[in-house]
């Protein structure tokens, strides 16, 4: 596989550009054609960096509007055509674009579209280029790929063929199936992108929202399947116009970038989703206020790590680790999320392959070393093998003195954790999620805060073993200053309520008016209502089952919240975010 990348999807300069693409390990790049205008290098100044760079140019774009026009008018473009020609020959570049034509076509033909394209292909000849015809999908008459390729058979030149884009092919929902019609030799080029499936014009919505591969919903896995077995053996590029990419740093994007390429192609470790979660880490130089926290709820210390400054507090078989190593003036925070996997060499192996940070801690010789890798946004995840039933990962072993645990805890399990990522890392963190681990995204959700509207998306396993929703903060409020949370799965979450506020536990508290909402729209009888308003409770409702929670306050960026799913509920309460939101945003003004 050659990888490459437009410039257009990335931020900086076009020497910025170039060496960020090379350091990534990108194989070349396409120019885009107002990165060079604006560069105060000249085209061969820009191929020498290239060469030294190690990086093929491998396509010009775009040269807009020429084809379906009038006599005059093409005479016109077959001038502005020799000029970017002479351009791409002066930057060692082969292949040059040819958009279908957007504001200037004005014969809908096409005999005669493959007639002026013939021509072109003649000057294109001269300069020892060759072009590559692309349908866009908002082109005056030539909007289909399929089209594109009549018009160049039509025009039966060899300088002449087909560039295929995978927005413009999917956002118009056009059968990709086709292209295995096009014989490989006259697919000139290949662009990719994805893209949440959006209800909006399609030159907004491919300007502004194009993402990297496996961020979006876009099925490009068959897309490329289709593209590969016409015989095609040129670059797997990358085209992604984003509003967010284009603000962020170069040698990030340009890894995440790749990261995207190397999973589309398949050529990694295969590893198995995660199983469950073995932990939550939550770090900070001071803990105590969260051991309180625990305590109420029903976690005992199971011991002190003997050799650094960390305690396990465990309830049954969920565990949470707090870290006071180097946490000097560290609010409580998640630091890390544990992950029981099948394979954790092959993990390991899938991380190394997609270029995933690694998740560095000391261990001694005695101590089970855990492989790890840091998220987009600096949470880090770590992973052993799943110990058989009943048992527990051999680390559990390195904490000593620990108390028993209560026979009464009534915790089940870890249900979720939730992640607020920065508005300019949460596709690269889906992403990550997605091909370093085999997560899914579920469809992203808003809800409205106090501060602006809070996106949110979940990441998780099929069987809901693993869940790791994403809330993204509004651009007014730093992620850093957007609390997370660990939701615990209870038997009897009720039950549980009253055995933690008889520990003296102060529940995050709900308004009056939000009981007299459930009452009314869910018609829950008086009694439960009180007892939900008596102990602080949320309540939702679905078509599959019920859901009862509550949350305890913050305490540094980090809350609990217990739940209890009744029946096939499968939802996080959604609709109480804004209640939840609100109630915290009280308690610190």
């Amino acid at each position: 596989m050659k990888t490459s990348i437009a410039t257009v999807s990335i931020s900086g300069s076009l020497v910025e550009k170039l060496h960020a693409c090379a350091a990534a390990g990108f194989d070349g790049v396409e120019i885009f054609e107002p990165d060079l205008i604006a560069s105060d290098h000249s085209p061969e100044e820009i191929r020498a960096l290239a060469e030294r760079l190690g990086l093929s140019l491998d396509l010009y774009q775009p040269l807009r509007d020429v084809e379906g026009v009038d006599e005059a008018t093409f005479a016109e473009n077959l001038r502005r055509a020799a000029a970017t020609f002479a351009t791409a020959r002066r930057l060692g570049i082969s292949t040059v674009l040819v958009c279908s034509n957007v504001a200037t076509a004005t014969v809908d033909s096409d005999a005669h579209s493959a007639a002026q394209l013939r021509r072109l292909g003649d000057v294109a000849r001269e300069h020892g280029v060759r072009i590559a015809f692309e349908a866009l999908a908002w082109g005056r008459f030539v909007d289909d790929y399929r089209r594109a390729w009549r018009i160049v058979e039509l025009a039966d030149h060899p300088a002449v063929g087909v560039c295929l884009d995978s927005f413009h092919v999917l956002s118009r929902g056009h059968d990709p199936a086709a292209i295995e019609d096009i014989p490989g030799d006259k697919i000139f080029y290949l662009q990719l992108a994805d893209a949440p499936a959006l209800s909006m014009d399609v030159l907004s919505w491919s300007r502004h929202h194009r993402l990297f591969p496996g961020e979006g919903d876009f099925d490009l896995a068959t897309f490329v399947a289709h593209v590969l077995a016409t015989g095609y053996d040129g670059p797997l590029s990358l085209e992604v116009f984003n509003d967010t990419f284009r603000q962020t740093d170069p040698d990030r994007t340009a890894v995440h970038a790749l990261r995207s390429l190397v999973w589309l192609h398949g050529n990694v470790t295969d590893a198995k989703p995660p199983v469950g979660f073995d932990f939550v880490e939550l770090k900070a130089e001071d803990t105590s206020e969260v051991e309180i926290l625990l305590d109420q709820l029903g976690f005992t210390s199971r011991g002190r790590h003997r050799t650094k400054p960390v305690t396990l507090w465990a309830a049954g078989d969920v565990r949470i680790v707090l870290n006071g190593h180097q946490a000097r003036d560290v609010a409580p925070r998640v630091a890390s999320v544990g992950l029981l996997v099948p394979d954790a060499a092959a993990t390991t192996r899938r991380a190394a392959d997609l270029m995933a940070p690694t998740a560095y801690r000391r261990t001694y010789a005695t101590e089970q070393p855990l492989d790890g890798a840091v998220g987009p946004d600096g949470t880090e995840f770590f992973w052993v093998g799943a110990p058989p039933a009943g048992s527990a990962p051999a680390w559990v072993s390195e904490f000593e003195n620990g108390l028993p645990p209560r026979p009464d805890h009534g915790v089940c399990a870890i249900d979720h954790v939730n992640l607020a990522v920065p508005w300019q890392t949460a596709d690269e963190a889906v992403l990550f999620l997605t091909s370093v681990f085999g997560l899914s995204a579920d469809a992203p959700t808003e809800f409205a805060g106090p501060t602006g509207l809070v996106r949110s998306q979940v990441m998780r396993t099929a069987d809901g073993s693993i869940r790791l929703p994403l809330n993204v903060a509004p651009q007014v409020l730093e992620a850093a200053a957007m609390p997370q949370h660990v939701a615990f799965a209870c038997s009897d979450v009720i039950g549980l309520a009253r055995a933690a506020r008889a520990r003296g536990l102060r529940f995050l508290s709900v308004p009056d008016n939000y009981y007299d909402y459930v009452a009314g729209r869910f018609g829950v009888d008086a009694e439960t209502v009180a007892e939900l308003r008596e102990l602080d409770l949320l309540y939702d409702r679905s078509a599959d089952g019920a859901f009862v929670h509550f949350y305890t306050r913050t305490v540094g960026t980090v809350f609990f919240e217990f739940l209890q799913r009744i029946e096939g509920y499968d939802g996080y309460g959604t609709d109480n975010a804004p209640v939840r939101l609100a109630a915290q945003r009280s308690v610190t003004a």
